[in-house]
């Protein structure tokens, strides 16, 4: 009766342990779909291609086959995690991040911002900045950061963990510098800035 009661025990703090990891590799993916949307920035698709002068079996079977892949990536696909990116509050957030982005594109380019190592944005040699834009940047880049720190909460709520906020800002923080355009400045992790 004793070993019965144990094993129950066992059991029952066995069925409480439930342990649920971040998806950083589907952060990684939701990062960068956000951020070339936000920039509009498309990428190119290109489909593979049978080699020209197979004949009409080789080209069946070519076919064939690359169903049978199909089949058999998709249940392994299924199972990946997967990162929610679509609520109200997130649909809403990238539409006005995406709007402001038209008055920022000049600003990255003039050198005039840089992306921090945070992922946030900085005005960078203030002094460079004409003085009848100082005013207009900086706005820019409080509106951008406030918005930038509720996608990631956003993000984090639509998939039921608040708790995983920090590591989104984290995963967005080194895919805003990876997406970053020639001639814009980024700060790499240990602080120096560097021009794509």
């Amino acid at each position: 009766m004793k070993q019965l009661s144990l094993l129950g025990a066992l059991l029952l703090t066995a069925c409480v342990t439930i342990n649920i990891y971040f998806p950083a590799a589907a952060a990684e993916k939701a990062a960068d779909e956000i951020i070339k949307d936000i920039q509009d920035i498309t990428p190119e698709k290109t489909e593979p291609k049978p080699k020209a002068g197979l004949s009409d079996w080789q080209l069946v079977a070519y076919h064939l086959l690359e169903q049978s892949l199909d089949a058999l990536v998709s249940p392994a696909r299924a199972a990946e995690a997967d990162l929610t990116i679509d609520s109200p509050d997130i649909r809403q957030l990238r539409a006005v991040m995406e709007s402001r982005f038209t008055a920022l594109q000049p600003n990255y380019a003039a050198g005039y911002i840089g992306i921090q190592a945070d992922g946030l944005l900085v005005a960078r040699n203030v002094t460079n900045i004409p003085l009848k834009d100082r005013n207009q940047v900086t706005k820019l880049v409080a509106a951008e950061n406030a918005d930038r720190q509720k996608l990631y909460q956003a993000i984090a709520a639509a998939n039921g963990h608040p708790e995983w906020a920090g590591q989104i800002k984290s995963t967005f923080a080194s895919r805003w510098a990876s997406n970053a355009q020639p001639g814009w400045w980024y700060q790499t992790a240990n602080g120096i800035w560097k021009q794509r």
